[in-house]
């Protein structure tokens, strides 16, 4: 599904088209896709709020499938693995933040896509480095969430710098935070989750949420952290008047609305907020691992990939329990 023009979603901006099938260089190794999960940032993406390096581009960056063909050189996957690509398409591996373990940060980054075509399509190529193994106990379209909505989470959960037992405040619950909570509840975490989709507090009491309410709700007790899923600069407020005295705030979002004025008193105290920008491979690399291992569940509805754009309205309107996935192959 190419996208060759910004608009917006309702607009069915994606176009089935039929193009070549890429050819792996050296390092590369190309992936026949059997599913992509559908995230925010494919929304962003395709209604322009991110810049747009080049058009005409195949969205998608949870992506699973099996590896079809090797580049010269290539040693870390057999033709037949089963791999996953997530955000982080490329970087240059040079630069301070790369040296330092931030290649989230990497100038020169490039990210599955946006600058490079994505998932919305049955091939693709990619440099090994940059894909991942797949645990077995994951099903195809069970471990597409887990390539963004599941390693982003992961990050803002670890910036939000929470201890095991500690409490946590959830702000939207959607694909990334109902991976999320099933981390927190593995570290015996209280998790108070502000939704105001009946359907999704229902599923985050399945998941082991201690309070569940509106964003006007208040929880039994202040948290230590909280993370922000929603793209609403106005939750930021809310949630400082959550958090507890030298209480973490990390936002889980690319691309925000603005934050309006904040009282000082609500960041008084030593309380910190912390945006979380992309991630890294070794996030992704420890994250599936913790997956498997505590056998993270993701709630998914699937698409038929010709169904892209329904399926983009249909989140953009919160209208979809979990993750929405394409079924490519």
């Amino acid at each position: 599904m190419l996208l060759s023009e910004v608009k917006p979603v309702e607009d069915a901006p994606l176009k089935s088209v039929d193009l070549p099938i890429p050819e792996p260089g050296e390092g590369e190794i190309r992936i026949k896709i059997r599913t992509c999960g559908v995230c925010h940032t494919d929304l962003h993406t395709v209604e322009g709020d991110l810049p747009i390096p080049k058009l005409p581009i195949v969205p998608g960056h949870e992506i699973v499938g099996i590896v079809d063909k090797l580049g010269k050189g290539c040693r870390r996957f057999d033709e037949g693995d089963r791999v996953g690509v997530a955000w982080l398409y490329s970087s240059c591996g040079r630069c301070r933040f790369c040296r330092s373990g931030l290649e989230n940060l990497c100038e020169e980054a490039r990210f599955t896509g946006l600058h490079a075509n994505g998932g919305y399509e049955e091939f693709m190529v990619v440099n090994e480095d940059f894909s991942y193994p797949i645990p077995s106990v994951f099903s195809d379209e069970n471990a597409a969430p887990l390539l963004c909505a599941g390693v982003i989470g992961y990050r803002s959960f670890r910036m939000s710098g929470i201890k095991p037992g500690g409490k946590l405040a959830l702000f939207g619950f959607g694909a990334s935070a109902h991976i999320v909570i099933q981390i927190a509840a593995a570290m015996e975490c209280s998790v108070y989750v502000f939704t105001r989709s009946e359907e999704h507090r229902r599923l985050a009491r399945e998941l082991g949420s201690k309070w569940e309410g509106g964003l006007d709700g208040e929880p039994p007790e202040k948290a230590e952290s909280a993370i922000i899923f929603a793209p609403a600069g106005w939750i930021v407020k809310k949630a400082l008047g959550v958090l507890d005295r030298a209480g973490t705030l990390a936002i889980n979002a690319i691309h925000m609305s603005p934050i309006p004025e904040i009282p000082y008193n609500l960041l008084w105290h030593e309380r910190r907020i912390v945006s979380v920008a992309n991630v890294t491979r070794e996030d992704a690399e420890r994250f599936l691992k913790l997956a498997s291992e505590i056998l993270i569940r993701t709630e998914v509805e699937i698409f038929p990939l010709e169904e892209a754009n329904q399926a983009l309205v249909m989140m953009k309107k919160s209208k979809i329990e979990g993750a929405a996935v394409l079924k490519v192959a």
